[in-house]
């Protein structure tokens, strides 16, 4: 239980500005919520139990490097997809409101290269290697995953509520801007690492 009880007040304390809750906020201006929560969960629990499982075994660091440079190539990506828009007709609208298994793809992705190599990711991997046994690394598993979802379903909260009171063409470039600017860091960590 108390390892649980750290990872999960650390790695929320860590989430916090941290740019995957930027992109929780970014994504649930675009997305339902549910759908983004989802779709967060699922990456984060992923991430996670890799991140324990490495640690139990290696109780090391992970070379973040390549996957810097693959999410930072990525969120560029995203925010030229993002700049270029899309045009829906009522029909296509319609259908998408209802969807949500192409948001929930699109936001586990986003969210899973995002958080390889990442702060919570490497602060997951020292827990798991201070804390051994099943239950310890459960604890660990458990509690980062919690303490990230937590924190990130705040930000979604704050979407949300800025979706509702922003034009269109204000979310879409400040979502190009946002994942062009994730993009670019993640590239200068992986340049200056």
């Amino acid at each position: 239980m108390s390892a649980f009880i750290i990872s999960l007040v650390v790695i929320f304390v860590a989430e916090l500005g941290d740019k995957s809750q930027l992109m929780a906020m970014t994504f649930a201006t675009r997305f339902r919520a549910l759908p983004v929560l989802i779709g967060i969960t699922a990456a984060t629990a992923l991430v996670h139990l890799a991140s324990v499982v490495l640690g139990a075994a290696l109780g090391a660091a992970i070379p973040t490097r390549p996957i810097s440079i693959l999410a930072g190539l990525a969120f560029l990506g995203f925010a030229a997809w993002t700049l270029r828009g899309d045009e829906l007709t009522d029909d296509e609208q319609a259908k998408a409101d209802k969807a949500t298994g192409s948001a929930i793809l699109a936001v586990g992705g986003a969210f899973f290269l995002a958080e390889l190599g990442d702060k919570t990711m490497l602060a997951t991997v020292t827990l798991a290697a201070d804390h051994g046994g099943f239950w310890g690394l459960a604890g660990i598993w458990l509690g980062s995953t919690v303490g990230m979802v937590a924190a990130d379903a705040l930000a979604i909260v704050v979407g949300r509520i800025l979706g509702r009171r922003l034009p269109e063409k204000v979310i879409r470039y400040g979502a190009a801007a946002g994942f062009a600017i994730f993009g670019v860091i993640l590239l200068l960590e992986a340049a200056f690492a």
